[in-house]
């Protein structure tokens, strides 16, 4: 291929990112039909905040007519995902043509351990969502408890750190501008400690098309970070990703026809710390995903002041509902965090490619 090859690499991430799209694109309206079919919406409403106190304020603009609405919309990323590189990977196994074999992004060095991540945690996030749909849950709006979400989420960056410590023998992490930093065993520990922060900035699934432009975000940041670094497989699947999101956010921005659901957020965000260190990126992790580190942020403060201080900081928390309280419309918060997670993204990308 010569010098065709760095071509053909952009043409197969932007084509399989845009394939990605059409299908998801097609197939949400039968999901959608298939969600309300089958009533796959809450039973009730949210009426106790993580701290078990009342929700006066998200009550106010969040009321009875979102219960209606289904709950596992984030089926349609990680199944669109699933099917796209199933797809080519059969298709490169029974024919010579060249171009299907090159769009084949299912490699053991790159993207096997992405999927692995991406569809166990997604599957592990709609079982908590139908049980959450079908009312059994215990948790605040239903689902799994919190000590059950966060102890899974902890099992899987543990089997994370194990297979980058020991499989991968990954013992540092790029410091952009100066180099790698040897830390052998501490890997473990700060891989898990970054799945679970990644994690709890899950709370930004709050508001019609947020989480899905943000995200969005996130992964085509990736998608330049793994281009850059050669690492074709990694930029096409997280090109993927962004083409299911933006299909998801068509369907998602208001009038909502479903929310993403844990099934959606915690694929997305294993998926982005395990993205994270295949790029050897984690430095600039907390720029590329502010939005998360944002959302987070203002939960555990609001938690601290009103256990310590008896006080709120926030008039609600996340801090897009708190935005809602002082009287912005929804459209003008959700779009003026993707504006911010854009550039938080380019300036991520930005600091990584030093060094």
């Amino acid at each position: 291929m010569g010098l065709l090859e760095p071509a053909v690499s952009v043409i197969k991430i932007f084509t399989l990112g845009t394939f990605s799209f059409l299908i998801a694109f097609f197939a949400a309206p039968i999901l959608v039909k298939f969600l309300n079919k089958y009533k796959l919406w809450r039973n009730e409403n949210r009426k106790k905040s993580i701290d078990g106190k009342g929700i006066p304020i998200f009550k106010k603009f969040h009321g009875d007519e979102e219960v209606k609405i289904p709950r596992l919309g984030g089926l349609l990323i990680w199944i669109t995902v699933l099917v796209l590189i199933a797809l080519f990977f059969f298709f490169s196994k029974i024919t010579d043509i060249w171009w299907i074999e090159k769009f084949n992004f299912l490699s053991r060095g790159q993207t096997w351990l992405l999927l692995f991540t991406l569809v166990a945690a997604s599957i592990l996030g709609l079982i908590d969502d139908l049980i959450q749909t079908l009312g059994k849950g215990k948790y605040i709006a239903g689902g799994l408890k919190l000590t059950t979400r966060l102890g899974v989420m902890l099992l899987i960056g543990l089997i994370g750190g194990l297979w980058f410590y020991f499989k991968l023998d990954w013992h540092s992490f790029h410091v952009p501008g100066y180099g790698p930093i040897l830390i052998n065993g501490w890997y473990i520990p700060l891989f898990i400690v970054t799945m679970m922060a990644t994690y709890s900035g899950g709370v930004i699934d709050g508001l019609d098309g947020l989480s899905g432009g943000a995200f969005a975000a996130m992964f085509a940041s990736f998608v330049a970070i793994a281009l850059f670094r050669n690492q074709i497989d990694i930029a096409a699947f997280c090109a993927a990703i962004v083409g299911s999101l933006l299909a998801f956010l068509w369907y998602n921005i208001p009038p909502a026809k479903f929310y993403m659901g844990e099934t959606g957020i915690m694929g997305l965000c294993a998926t982005l710390t395990v993205v994270t260190f295949l790029t050897d990126s984690l430095l600039v992790l907390p720029i590329i995903g502010f939005l998360l580190v944002l959302e987070s942020a203002s939960v555990i403060i609001q938690l601290i002041s009103k256990k310590f201080f008896n006080k709120k900081i926030f008039k609600a928390a996340p801090i897009h509902h708190h935005f809602e309280a002082k009287g912005w419309p929804h459209y003008q918060i959700t779009m003026r965090f993707w504006v911010i997670g854009v550039v938080m993204a380019i300036v991520g990308f930005t600091i990584r490619m030093l060094g």
